[in-house]
């Protein structure tokens, strides 16, 4: 089976889920850890390059001030309790998204982690806090017209190959899969850039409840894709003969 180099996960359904059980949405975002941890270790097991998951969005700021809290806390304990198994692994970590909005204690604990991880040449994975497709094309934007005004670079040398390298996943190839848990069908601004040829898979299985065959169905979805990127499906045919 024809594997993805990079999955991209937005993790929907924990409030949904915690409701259907008569709790609180934190109960919720806490059970939905579980099958991050599966994420990674499966991705890191299939030898896939990277892992990219949205855990909070621009617009998530607009959350009760509660549940933001709470989400807050959930990330600074994560991240105390699991950044050493995945140093072990050799998991590099990263943290993708406008970091200003963070308090100053999770900005440097996440600057702390990335450094721990920086050398680790395994799976590289990517959190997506405080993250929104159209900051990400702002942000690049703007860094590239700095760059123009300094007279560093030309307006003409800007390509899509450079502009690209200037967002927050320029380093990575663009997503192979989009998953997305809980049953809405779109993307939610996330990636915008990257997605452009993504393939994308929906299932109606709230997050807490995605597992090893769930991950597993996408993976056969990707597989059975024939990914032709403008071209022909002769086209492609004749590239693989």
């Amino acid at each position: 089976m024809t594997l993805p180099r990079h999955v991209a996960i937005i993790m929907d359904g924990n409030g949904r889920w915690a409701r259907e059980r008569g709790q609180l949405r934190t109960a919720g975002h806490k059970a939905g850890v579980v099958p991050v941890r599966m994420c990674i270790e499966e991705c890191a097991r299939r030898r896939v390059e990277a892992l990219t998951l949205f855990a909070f969005s621009s617009e998530n700021w607009m959350r009760p001030s509660d549940e933001v809290g709470s989400l807050m806390g959930l990330f600074m304990d994560a991240l105390d309790r699991e950044v050493e198994e995945l140093h072990a692994h050799g998991v590099r970590l990263r943290f993708i998204g406008e970091r200003h909005a963070l308090s100053v204690r999770l900005q440097s604990r996440v600057a702390a982690v990335e450094e721990r991880t920086a050398a680790n040449s395994g799976l590289k994975l990517q959190i997506a806090v405080s993250y929104g497709g159209r900051w990400d094309i702002l942000a690049a934007t703007r860094a590239l017209a700095a760059r123009c005004a300094s007279g560093e670079l030309r307006p003409a040398d800007i390509n899509e190959s450079l502009f690209a390298h200037a967002l927050a996943l320029g380093e990575l190839p663009d997503p192979d899969l989009f998953i997305r848990t809980g049953g809405e069908r779109r993307i939610s601004n996330f990636l915008l850039w990257n997605m452009a040829y993504t393939e994308l898979y929906f299932t109606d299985t709230l997050w807490p409840d995605f597992d090893v065959a769930g991950l597993e169905a996408a993976l056969q979805y990707f597989g059975q894709r024939e990914r032709r990127f403008g071209l022909t499906g002769e086209q492609v045919a004749g590239q693989d003969s």
